[in-house]
């Protein structure tokens, strides 16, 4: 039997499925998860990168940061990798699944014997958020309900300390049918140039369509100004993913810009 750290390969979509279930994060997915999003989402060793260097130029000592949709941690480890030289800082990873939220206390443990990190299992639109000074949300409000984003997106706002940070990644869309055609089949060859097969592309696309729905860029952006947000920018962009920095004016790391 593996450990929880042992790479799996993704082969959950490789024989063809009778009927196809909606995508969920179930102990499955967590066993496969490090392949599989390194197989599936361009970029993303980029932007797990980049969260560490956020993290230092926004993050204090007895700074708090959380890590929402925080699956097996990668993001936490990014950062804690990136803020070795605090002596109290306090990272709290949330997810809604059990399974990964388990794994993903394991993975910590073995991985950041020195930096304890809080995992919680919980809804993060109902999470009881305490004064922070970084968010991380990678890749996890496209699975919210639309009507549930700009909420979630305001709460956050409420809990940064002025100042503060919130890295938001989502896969996205466009409203050029040809730009939006082209970048979802380079995708596509993406995944297939990472070993995938039409019918585990195929099978995985029908599995997540009820369940991952993608904004455009324009609206994320439209969204942190509502909160509040004195500054946000798309700062990454590849294929049909994006990474967004929105900043809490009022603070030192308030740059004084606008959208």
């Amino acid at each position: 039997m593996s450990s929880p750290s042992s790479p799996v390969r993704d082969a959950l979509f490789s024989n063809p499925l009778d009927k196809l279930a909606s995508f969920s994060f179930d102990e499955q997915v967590a066993r496969v998860f490090p392949d599989m999003i390194k197989r599936s989402v361009p970029g993303y060793s980029q932007i797990l990168g980049m969260a560490g260097v956020i993290a230092r130029r926004y993050v204090p000592e007895g700074g708090r940061i959380y890590d929402l949709g925080a699956s097996l941690g990668a993001s936490t480890l990014s950062v804690a990798q990136q803020l070795t030289h605090l002596e109290q800082l306090e990272i709290i990873a949330v997810d809604n699944s059990q399974a990964m939220t388990e794994r993903c206390q394991q993975l910590l443990t073995e991985t950041l014997p020195q930096r304890p990190v809080e995992t919680c299992c919980a809804d993060i639109r109902t999470l009881n958020y305490q004064p922070c000074d970084l968010i991380l949300i990678n890749f996890t409000l496209q699975f919210l309900p639309p009507e549930d984003r700009q909420p979630l997106l305001d709460q956050l706002f409420a809990a940064l300390r002025p100042g503060g940070a919130l890295l938001l990644s989502e896969k996205v869309h466009f409203t050029d049918p040809r730009q939006s055609q082209l970048l979802f089949e380079l995708h596509h060859d993406f995944k297939r140039a990472n070993g995938y097969s039409d019918m585990e592309i195929s099978q995985k696309r029908t599995a997540l369509e009820d369940v991952l729905r993608t904004d455009t860029s324009e609206q994320h952006l439209q969204r942190l100004k509502e909160a509040g947000f004195s500054f946000s920018s798309q700062w990454f962009q590849y294929l049909n993913f994006a990474s967004f920095l929105a900043i809490k004016g009022g603070g030192q790391g308030d740059d004084n810009e606008s959208t």
